[in-house]
């Protein structure tokens, strides 16, 4: 029995929403914010997909799209900041990304607050290739760079946050 467009979209979404969402959470101040850029991502993948068959997209795709809407909503955020500069936009961190079940654990709050202080070109690479579970072809398809450039991104992302979280570790043991 073949499945409808809509069963296949939520089989799509149930297995990479969560993927979508903390990628979206490197352009948005808050979870909620990360909710709606998904979702808009959604919105528009939907109707770029109807002229195509209707089928879900390609996880790169998805991202890029994320990439593309997070950049439309920094633009206009910015604008709106000019133009409003009494307000002032706090970020909200505090959820958990992936895995509930690590809220408490103080070395998954390190680990997410170092990778939030990662510049957003590596902070985008590491988040779709480790939690996104992207080839390096696949994240410059998305990122629109070359693969080669990916890759290095990733290793320099890495030798930061190891770094960061050995310069941590090591504050923690001179404390105790």
């Amino acid at each position: 029995m073949a499945t409808s467009q809509a069963e296949q979209w939520q089989r799509w979404f149930e297995e990479n929403g969560p993927r979508l969402l903390l990628f979206a959470r490197g352009w948005s101040v808050s979870k909620d914010c990360a909710e709606d850029l998904v979702q808009e991502t959604m919105l528009r993948l939907w109707h770029y997909q109807a002229e195509r068959g209707g089928s879900p997209p390609d996880l790169p795709l998805a991202f890029s799209t994320i990439r593309f809407c997070g950049l439309n909503q920094k633009r206009t955020d910015s604008r709106r900041r000019k133009r409003e500069e009494a307000i002032i936009y706090l970020n909200d961190f505090e959820d958990v990304w992936l895995d509930p079940t690590l809220e408490d654990d103080e070395e998954a709050t390190l680990l997410r607050d170092a990778v939030q202080r990662l510049t957003p070109k590596l902070r985008d690479v590491i988040t779709m290739k480790i939690w996104g579970g992207l080839t390096f072809q696949e994240i410059a398809t998305a990122l629109t760079i070359p693969a080669n450039t990916c890759a290095s991104r990733y290793r320099y992302a890495l030798t930061q946050l190891a770094q960061e979280l050995q310069r941590l570790k090591e504050d923690r043991h001179e404390i105790a």
